[in-house]
């Protein structure tokens, strides 16, 4: 099975677009490299994360919103998917989230990849005013949550009635362009929780953060889930995330940070990022194909203001994995 690529696009939320002063240019930076990715037909999606507040720590820089930008990009794209790793449940009632990505998907032409996680970032939850329910809590929405959303995409005038959520005969039309329904994917590797909902209801998941031990260690449990369920895993797309930086031809790995200008410090740039020629990060990738994902949705840095490392990626690395 040949394996398929994601790459996340610049939205400030890891500091990406700080170079930028306008917010207009910073916004036009971002949608030209998802237009860099819609020319790659290597690449199968463009990815955004749900956060308003940056990391590592909060600033006074731009993170733009996940939704708006998914069908901003949906619209400034033609070919490749759009997703979000992960929309926060917390954020949006899910009965609202089942309509907007029933729009997005058809303003999409069916390119939509609907992300969905309990939610994390304490410092967002408190300061937009939505508290900060404990983890049993939070799991208790998400598992209410996923229901609800695959009800108004699946049924008319759905009705639920749990303990966090409720909806009483809403109607969403149209549902969606994709038939049967939007995709749909979970993230996070709670192996009680949310790996067994993902044998339930997604159409993909994302576990692992680019360790293969991990991966190995929750496939093995999202296996169990699937036969429990009667369910074959191969239909679950098994994604993971890496953070690479790709070196050029000469390239010095010790100053592969030097670029972000402080926002990291060469120790935490090496500490969050793959650094390594294309062979390397092909055995890095290798390592966790091997483990069993088969989607591998990557970071780049500096795409904002130089795309040709995503250029060099598709040309030099995504081959050997056709």
């Amino acid at each position: 099975m040949a394996v398929k690529f994601g790459v996340f696009v610049p939205q400030g939320w890891k500091m990406d677009l700080v170079g930028i002063a306008d917010p207009i240019a910073q916004y036009e930076a971002m949608t030209r490299v998802a237009q860099v990715v819609d020319q790659l037909p290597g690449i199968d999606s463009i990815w955004v994360y749900d956060h308003f507040h940056t990391i590592p720590v909060p600033t006074m820089q731009t993170t733009f919103e996940c939704w708006t930008i998914t069908a901003g990009l949906a619209r400034d794209t033609k070919r490749v998917k759009v997703g979000q790793m992960v929309t926060c449940n917390g954020y949006r009632n899910p009965a609202l989230l089942a309509k907007i990505a029933s729009t997005t998907d058809v303003l999409s032409h069916g390119r939509l990849i609907c992300g969905l996680g309990a939610g994390w970032y304490e410092h967002e939850w408190r300061a937009y005013g939505y508290g900060f329910p404990d983890v049993p809590v939070r799991m208790g929405m998400f598992r209410e949550a996923c229901e609800i959303i695959y009800k108004m995409w699946t049924e008319d005038k759905p009705t639920f009635q749990g303990k966090y959520y409720s909806i009483d005969g809403p109607i969403n039309e149209p549902k969606g362009a994709r038939k049967p329904h939007p995709e749909f994917w979970l993230g996070g590797g709670g192996e009680k929780v949310t790996l067994k909902l993902v044998a339930k209801w997604a159409d993909g998941c994302n576990i692992g953060g680019g360790n293969p031990e991990v991966i190995r260690q929750k496939l093995d449990v999202l296996g169990g889930h699937c036969e429990a369920l009667g369910r074959d895993i191969s239909t679950i797309a098994i994604s993971t995330g890496m953070d690479i930086h790709l070196l050029k031809d000469g390239e010095d790995p010790a100053h592969a940070g030097d670029w972000a200008g402080g926002v990291l410090s060469a120790e935490q740039y090496q500490r969050q990022f793959r650094v390594g020629t294309a062979d390397q990060i092909t055995e890095k990738i290798q390592a966790v194909v091997d483990a069993g994902a088969n989607y591998i949705i990557v970071y780049m840095p500096g795409l904002a203001y130089d795309p040709s490392m995503l250029q060099h990626f598709a040309e030099t690395v995504i081959p050997r994995f056709s």
